[in-house]
């Protein structure tokens, strides 16, 4: 045959479709007699139309969407079956998509669990566990800051604890842990427990199941009952590491520095940290601080985690070098970033002084408090700030104007020393219907400061 005439090749069948037809055909005539008004052709068609379509891998675990195998037959099917079928329903869907995803991403996968969010409050913390401990971080700075994970979900505020039903309580999931997430298949690691999720020991860390993705050519990593990733972000990260690309006036000073004031598991650090910027990071998240330290050592950076005893030492921490003699290309303050600007002034230490290009401001729905600091860290004779928020499409022209009224009024505050402009707004994602998740990138600029500093282009590192 000819290549005009060849037919073109079949398509691939959907792997969780093909693992779900193998279960089915297996199964035992008493499980199918459940939905007698189906022959097992329509029940198959139910089961394939109502299953889950698509999934990640964060090797090694497989992430489903919010809501799979929870329709009404597969819940017939799935919980008036045996716990045996169900395993072996999930370690079919988990070798299928082995096979179709390559060698080395599909090799291992051992974990199958859907994504159901993050809650805005934490349940099941009963007033024995929560007696004598005290707040990561401690109150109102803990409450106001909360944690950079999963930038797409929704960030609520409030102080009150509701009682919840035999005695436990709720209070507001400022550290955005994933308490929904359904485990479907394999070791997930011990239940989290509100010490475990504040106050968390190298034990609980080493027992822990942890994942990994690579974005970018970066490399991160997480504990999924812990703490959340954010795959939609991929865009924004890329766009950071372009950002000075072929741009004669985004050169950056040498050995210049990036702040990331909600610093999750390294987002947006990790970009600047392949740029070859210093980062300076703020989480308060324990498990993000260890996520985002493991990941920088995935990726080959050197990083150093903070110490409370130290807080206050921040130019030793910063500046103190490494076994090559140079400081950590990441240094993480795993407290509020209310205390960023502070730090940054304990910084200048004679010959050294924290030299800011970039500010990251990544919180959603709003990272406004934060807005004003992040003014005052970057240095001459420019930088930018990069204003994370959630804004209904029709209304994102206005609140750029908004929001560059509000630094012309810190401008003149300031006596004109410094002035900073709306210079683009970037569409990251849709955060719900109509509403987008934007970047606003404010360019910082000082009048009349001598711009006689060495500048260099900045290179992707490799």
């Amino acid at each position: 045959m000819s290549s005009r005439n060849r037919l073109p090749p079949k398509p691939k069948a959907n792997p969780i479709s093909a693992a779900i037809t193998s279960w089915l055909d297996a199964l035992p005539s008493p499980v199918l007699s459940i939905t007698e008004h189906f022959s097992k052709e329509d029940l198959l068609r139910e089961l394939l139309a109502s299953a889950p379509k698509r999934w990640v891998v964060y090797h090694p675990m497989v992430l489903l969407p919010a809501g799979s195998f929870r329709s009404e037959v597969w819940e017939n099917v799935l919980y008036l079956d045996g716990e045996g079928e169900r395993r072996r329903l999930w370690e079919t869907v988990l070798r299928e998509i082995g096979r179709s995803t390559g060698v080395k991403e599909g090799v291992g996968l051992s974990r199958l669990a859907a994504n159901e969010g993050i809650p805005a409050v934490m349940k099941g913390v009963g007033e024995k566990e929560r007696s004598g401990e005290d707040e990561k971080g401690g109150g109102d700075a803990v409450k106001k800051e909360g944690g950079n994970d999963g930038h797409a979900m929704e960030e609520e505020d409030g102080e009150e604890e509701e009682e919840a039903v035999g005695g436990e309580q709720e209070e507001e999931n400022f550290i955005r842990a994933p308490q929904n997430l359904r485990m479907l298949h394999g070791d997930f690691g011990p239940e989290p427990t509100r010490r475990s999720r504040t106050d968390p020991t190298r034990e609980d860390f080493e027992r822990a199941l942890w994942v990994v993705t690579k974005q970018n050519g970066i490399w991160q990593t997480w504990a999924p009952r812990y703490t959340m990733f954010s795959r939609g972000n991929v865009k924004e990260k890329d766009r950071l590491l372009k950002f000075h690309s072929g741009r004669t006036d985004r050169k950056v000073r040498r050995n210049a520095f990036a702040i990331d004031l909600y610093a999750g598991i390294g987002y947006f650090a990790f970009s600047y940290a392949k740029l070859g910027l210093r980062v300076l990071c703020w989480e308060i998240n324990p498990w993000s601080v260890e996520a985002l330290r493991r990941g920088a050592a995935m990726n080959g950076w050197s990083v150093r985690v903070a110490r409370p005893s130290t807080f206050d030492y921040a130019g030793e921490v910063v500046w103190e070098g490494e076994d090559d003699g140079v400081g950590p290309r990441i240094v993480v303050f795993p407290e509020s970033n209310e205390m960023a600007e502070g730090r940054l002034c304990d910084l200048d230490c004679g010959d050294f002084a924290a030299d800011v290009v970039h500010v990251n401001c990544g919180l959603l729905p709003t990272s406004q408090p934060t807005w004003r600091d992040a003014l005052c860290m970057v240095n001459e004779p420019e930088g930018w700030l990069h204003l994370h928020e959630n804004v209904a499409e029709e209304d994102i022209e206005r609140r750029r104007g908004e929001i560059q009224a509000m630094f012309d009024g810190w401008e003149g505050g300031m006596g004109g020393e410094r002035k900073g402009v709306v210079e683009h707004v970037e569409m990251v994602k849709t955060y719900a219907p109509g509403v987008w998740h934007c970047v606003f990138d404010v360019h910082v600029t000082f009048p009349g400061a001598d711009s006689g500093v060495e500048m260099e282009e900045m290179d992707i590192e490799t």
